[in-house]
C-alpha cells in the first residue's frame, strides 16, 4: 500500500493523540534524575550511533528486544535524546495501560494482539500514526519479556504488516542489555542494527518482511552480546552518566577516611564511563 493509498484510507486523522509537550517536558526533568539514581551509565555502540537528520524525511519504526521492566523509560529516554524532533508513539499490552495509565499521557496506545478486532485496531492506529512524516512507533514484537541471548522467539506479525503496507517508512532494529560491571548500579547498553526502508524493497512479501526484520534484530543483538562480553566502555557514547560508588552511608565513610589520610577520594570503583 503506497502514501496515498493509506492516506485515502484513513485520512490524516491521527487516531492516537500526541503527548502534550508540556506533560513530556516535566516527565523528562523527572525521568533523567530518575534514571541517573538507577543506572551508573546509558551508553550506545558509537558505530551505530543515527545521525541527527537520520530519516528524517520518513516516518520511523523502532523494533527492539524487550528483556527487561524497564524498556518503556528507556525507550522514551532514547527517543528525546537520538529523535528530539519526533513524536513519540508506542503500543503497549492494554490491560498494562489500564495499570499504568499514565503512559497514555506519554504516547503509549493500548493494544489487545490476542484477538482479532486487537490486531486489526493496532494496525489502524498504527498506520494512522506512520502518517505522520515527524512521528516514530517503538515497539518490542517478541510480545513478552525475553532473555536477551534468546534468539528463539518470532516476531509478532504485526511489525512485518505494517512494513509490507508502507513504501515510506524506516525500520530501524535496536538492541538492549542491563549488565553489571563494575559500580553496584547496572549499565543499560545499546546497539542499533541496519536501518531498513520500505520503499527499497516492494518485493517482499509479509514472510519475507519477518524473515529480515527478525534477522535484522537478531544480528544487533549478537553485536551488542560480543561488546558486552568485552567488557570495555571504549566502543560506546555515554548518553547518560548516573550513580556512582556503594551507596551514600559507604560512601560518606569512605570520603571521611581519605580526608583523614591525606588521600583522594574516588567514587567509583572501575574506569568505565567516567
Amino acid at each position: 500500500m503506497t502514501k496515498a493509498d493509506v492516506r485515502e484510507t484513513q485520512g490524516d486523522q491521527l487516531l492516537v493523540k500526541k503527548p502534550a509537550a508540556w506533560f513530556l517536558g516535566g516527565f523528562h526533568a523527572f525521568l533523567r534524575p530518575y534514571l541517573r539514581r538507577h543506572f551508573h551509565s546509558i551508553a550506545i555502540d558509537r558505530s551505530t550511533h543515527p545521525a541527527a537528520d537520520f530519516a528524517s524525511d520518513a516516518p520511523l519504526i523502532v523494533y527492539a528486544n524487550h528483556p527487561s521492566w524497564w524498556d518503556p523509560l528507556i525507550a522514551h529516554f532514547l527517543h528525546r535524546t537520538l529523535f528530539p524532533q519526533r513524536h513519540f508513539f508506542a503500543p503497549i499490552d492494554a490491560e498494562a495501560l489500564e495499570q499504568y495509565s499514565v503512559f497514555e499521557k506519554l504516547g503509549f496506545y493500548g493494544v489487545k494482539l490476542s484477538s482479532t478486532s486487537g490486531a486489526a485496531s493496532f494496525l489502524k492506529k498504527s498506520v494512522s500514526i506512520l502518517n505522520q512524516p515527524d512521528s516514530a512507533i517503538w515497539i518490542t514484537p517478541e510480545g513478552r519479556f525475553a532473555d536477551v541471548r534468546d534468539h528463539g522467539a518470532e516476531l509478532m506479525p504485526g511489525l512485518s504488516h505494517l512494513c509490507k503496507r508502507f513504501d515510506h517508512a524506516v525500520a530501524l532494529p535496536l538492541a538492549l542489555e542491563y549488565v553489571f560491571w563494575e559500580e553496584r548500579l547496572p549499565v543499560c547498553l545499546i546497539s542499533l542494527g541496519v536501518p531498513m526502508r520500505t520503499g527499497d524493497h516492494p518485493q517482499w512479501s509479509k514472510p519475507d518482511w519477518a524473515k529480515h526484520l527478525a534477522g535484522g534484530l537478531r544480528d544487533a543483538q549478537t553485536r551488542l552480546a560480543e561488546l558486552t562480553i568485552s567488557r570495555s566502555c571504549e566502543p560506546f557514547d555515554n548518553l547518560l552518566s548516573g550513580t556512582r560508588g556503594g551507596g551514600w552511608v559507604y560512601d560518606s565513610c569512605r570520603r571521611v577516611k581519605a580526608m583523614l589520610t591525606g588521600k583522594s577520594f574516588k567514587a567509583g570503583h572501575g574506569d568505565h564511563f567516567q
